[in-house]
């Protein structure tokens, strides 16, 4: 099984998704599962994991109505109110759809202080009784804070978005590995390999360039807790949704072949339990 363990869906609107700069301006459109179908067929994936891009409960029942009707789509993680004291009543409603597979809060956009907070922990701690995932979206100089974190929630399967956003572009890897090793240490945890090009230089980057994050994050976490993610279509800024997949397969080329298949697809289907991605592939091939 081949499992892109990130990407996004969205229709466009400057109001809702005002981080996309200028220098990201060719991703200012909508983006649907019948644009990322070609690419699927071309590289050979069988399944995704749609991942929120809107914090928004609005978003999170559309990216569902999208999974129900679109095979693909094994899994969605969405957002949800987790400092609501009723949020509990949220997850136990969208959990009805056993596509519902994760949470992501958007932590990045937010001080290192927001991971400590009372109500946010305590919406946390209610997510693995219906099963459900969590995606840690943080930048570089959040790890100290992220390492608490994931620290009160032992037992909760939480995987690391885009290795923390390192500083590729200006090739500085400390602190960052020091830290990516500590949070590693945590076998709870797992980490995607997604979103590296760009937090390198959109237009020059080279495979050089990333090799020694991917190989920190490969003796961090391991062949058994990496997900291939192709962070489409915010990856199309820097490169082709191929090129990337390309680039994870070089890059972990010195690994058996058992190993690869884990990072690029059992791992995900292992981690968020996707249980509709046989019932995809066994569609493919009728």
């Amino acid at each position: 099984m081949r499992i892109d363990a990130h990407q996004h869906f969205w229709r466009y609107t400057e109001i809702e998704f005002g981080w996309i700069d200028d220098a990201m301006a060719s991703i200012r459109r909508d983006f649907l599962p019948a644009d990322l179908a070609p690419l699927l067929n071309e590289t050979g994936i069988d399944a995704t994991v749609a991942v929120q891009a809107r914090q928004s409960m609005e978003e999170t029942e559309w990216l569902l109505q999208l999974a129900d009707a679109y095979p693909q789509i094994a899994g969605v993680v969405g957002w949800v109110p987790l400092i609501d004291p009723k949020v509990e009543k949220v997850l136990e409603a969208l959990s009805a759809n056993s596509k519902f597979r994760g949470v992501r809060h958007v932590l990045q956009a937010e001080p290192s202080e927001y991971m400590a907070r009372e109500d946010f922990n305590t919406g946390v701690a209610l997510l693995r009784p219906y099963s459900l995932t969590y995606d840690l979206l943080i930048l570089q100089h959040q790890l100290p804070a992220a390492i608490k974190f994931v620290d009160r929630h032992p037992n909760q399967p939480m995987v690391l978005d885009h290795l923390a956003k390192p500083l590729i572009a200006s090739h500085e890897i400390e602190p960052w590995r020091a830290q990516i090793l500590e949070l590693a240490r945590r076998p709870h945890v797992s980490c995607k390999l997604s979103g590296m090009v760009t937090e390198a230089n959109f237009h020059n980057w080279t495979i050089e360039d990333l090799q020694p994050y991917v190989e920190t994050a490969l003796e961090a976490f391991g062949p058994d807790r990496l997900l291939f993610g192709s962070d489409w279509p915010v990856c199309t800024v820097a490169s082709s949704y191929k090129r990337w997949l390309d680039v994870v397969k070089q890059c972990t080329a010195g690994l058996t072949s058992d190993e690869q298949d884990k990072i690029l697809g059992e791992n995900a289907q292992k981690f968020y339990g996707l249980e509709e991605v046989s019932r995809f592939e066994e569609v493919k091939k009728a």
